[in-house]
């Protein structure tokens, strides 16, 4: 699967989830929905300012990609669950009389033989109507959803989304732009990465590449290796060996002014294992800056801990104890491949630039200070 790599810039404003107001007017709603390779996932908002209260939402793990890789198709069972969950969203929709949505599917239905034929059957059960997007505008929105989290610093940003089904990588070189615009730069890669000419310093995308391997595509592919310790090995140089035709898998970038941002479960799940959370907390894991040697500590205890130990610790849990090994197996190859002292971890992603696109669109946010 030969990414295609445009390059360029263009203007989104912040992430912020804060409480919505108790009679929110539906007219002004909008809802956002990713169905990815593992997990169903919405977001109801409204617009306020710059920013969006939440409103409501709902996250449920589907395994919609289960035996895909073997078959090529999404499974009875695996659809089954999926309409479940979708039509729990849909209620969720009507009640709150989202006048705006977004509703997309991303890695299992791109890849899927009868993608087409459960699209249609999603219409028909829920009244749904799922659009799949390409690789190059899932990386895009993911990339606008972390802006907030870039450093003035910063002169190269590394923007990983670790999905199920796909990891999305996005290099911008931000040495051009003045620090206080750099994380304004990255609001405005607005249409894609083919860029905007105008008269806003622009961040400029290097080289970007969706690999088609995820936590749980990788999981897959070396299901047959029973030992956890070296499934976890294999895991991580197999998709190490895939970036070969990243272009900025050969530079040598001092750690001073490079920034690496992750958004996914994997990512937020370190986050919180080092911090030792009882109880996730969504204010203290967005934006928490890790070293590298940090995150090898975490991922040395999971290990140590094994599958039993995994599946009792209620950050990971008997569904994802697997999956948070193949996501680790991912990010320990970009920390062999790009060693930082600032990963930044973003709890954050998809739904969000789907929001944000639908609300700049409509232009309904103001364009208040970052």
């Amino acid at each position: 699967m030969a990414p295609k790599r445009p390059d360029g810039a263009g203007a989104f404003p912040k992430a912020v989830e804060p409480p919505a107001p108790e009679t929110p007017d539906p007219d002004s709603l909008y809802a956002a929905l990713d169905l990815g390779t593992n997990s169903c996932r919405m977001l109801i908002a409204q617009p306020q300012g710059s920013q969006f209260h939440v409103v409501d939402s709902f996250s449920k793990s589907v395994g919609l990609g289960q035996g895909l890789g073997g078959s090529g198709r999404l499974s009875r069972a695996s659809m089954a669950r999926t309409i479940q969950a979708l039509r729990i969203c849909q209620r969720k929709l009507s009640k709150h009389d989202v006048g705006h949505m977004r509703l997309v599917a991303t890695e299992a239905c791109r890849r899927a033989s009868n993608s087409r034929e459960f699209m249609r059957y999603v219409e028909r059960e829920t009244g749904l109507k799922l659009e799949i997007i390409k690789p190059e505008e899932e990386a895009m929105l993911a990339v606008i959803s972390t802006a907030p989290l870039v450093s003035t610093r910063t002169e190269q940003l590394l923007v990983v989304d670790i999905g199920g089904g796909s990891t999305e990588l996005v290099w911008i070189d931000l040495s051009k732009v003045p620090p206080v615009e750099r994380p304004r730069s990255i609001m405005r890669l607005r249409s894609g990465f083919r860029g905007e000419i105008g008269p806003f310093p622009a961040a400029r995308v290097v080289d970007w590449i969706s690999v088609p391997l995820g936590v749980a595509t990788l999981r897959e592919a070396f299901d047959d290796v029973e030992d956890d310790a070296g499934r976890f090995a294999l895991m991580s140089w197999y998709f190490e060996e895939q970036l070969g035709e990243f272009s900025p898998f050969h530079r040598e970038t001092a750690k001073e002014g490079f920034q690496i941002i992750g958004t996914s479960g994997t990512v937020t799940t370190v986050a919180a294992t080092h911090l030792g959370l009882k109880r996730y907390d969504r204010n203290k894991v967005d934006g928490l800056r890790m070293t590298s040697d940090q995150i090898d500590r975490v991922i040395q205890g999971y290990l140590a801990a094994g599958p039993e130990g995994r599946r009792r610790d209620p950050r990971i849990g008997k569904d994802r104890q697997s999956l948070i090994m193949s996501g680790a197996a991912i990010l320990q190859a970009l920390l062999r491949i790009w060693p930082t002292d600032r990963l930044s971890v973003a709890d954050r992603g998809l739904r969000e630039g789907l929001l944000y696109a639908q609300m700049s669109s409509d232009g309904v946010l103001e364009d208040g200070p970052f």
